[in-house]
């Protein structure tokens, strides 16, 4: 299966250099590249692509806007972030609107390859701590009360969420819990589909802002 993808940067180099290494991969075609954010929406409309590679700041309409445009559109693309730091406020707010991960712009081209293969196959890019770093950094900055939403899990889906919050795999969940991986998987999907949630980014965002998992004091 080819991923079809689009390279959505400000700076041309940026988006040269992006398409150039992912233009080495046969399982990669970079359908279209965009300068802004109402051209990462233009071209998502236009070309239908499975990943969006998209820069946090850009003029005309940022990344985190077009994220949440893509986002909502039926039969959407995944979107990972780009950023050049690793604790970015607005990388958090883009993986509020949907994005399902981030990469720092300096990334090693087989990172690069990894990640756009792993959001395309429907995971969320968690591999890095740091994504769980900056959700529970910034959910620290900005408390919120803990919520009822989670009313609708039974306590073992809520002891998975905290799980999945904290930055354990399906397998580690299951030594955890003396269950099987799929038991696992089965737990984690009905909590995404409970809660409304697209991934396990959004499932990690969702136990910070609910109160379930509380960030660590620095």
């Amino acid at each position: 299966m080819t991923v079809r993808v689009i390279v959505a940067d400000d700076q041309e180099v940026v988006r040269a250099g992006f398409g150039a290494l992912l233009g080495t991969q046969p399982d990669f075609a970079v359908v279209a590249t965009a300068d802004d954010g109402a051209g990462a929406v233009r071209a998502c409309g236009e070309h239908r692509p499975d990943v969006v590679l998209m820069d946090v700041r850009m003029p005309v309409m940022d990344g985190i806007e077009a994220t949440r445009r893509v986002t909502a559109a039926p039969g959407a693309p995944r979107v990972l972030m780009l950023t050049t730091f690793d604790l970015d406020e607005h990388v958090y707010d883009a993986l509020v609107a949907g994005a399902s991960g981030f990469l720092l712009k300096d990334v090693t081209a087989e990172r690069l390859f990894d990640a756009v293969r792993v959001v395309a196959a429907g995971e969320a890019l968690l591999a890095p701590t740091v994504t769980r770093r900056l959700i529970g950094e910034f959910a620290r900055l900005r408390p919120r009360p803990p919520s009822a939403a989670l009313d609708v899990l039974t306590p073992r889906e809520t002891e998975v969420l905290r799980l999945v919050a904290e930055g354990l795999t399906n397998a580690e969940i299951a030594g955890r819990l003396v269950v099987g991986e799929e038991t696992v998987k089965t737990h984690v999907s009905r909590v995404l589909r409970k809660l409304d949630l697209r991934d396990r980014v959004q499932a990690v965002v969702a136990a910070y802002e609910t109160g379930l998992v509380l960030p660590r004091a620095r």
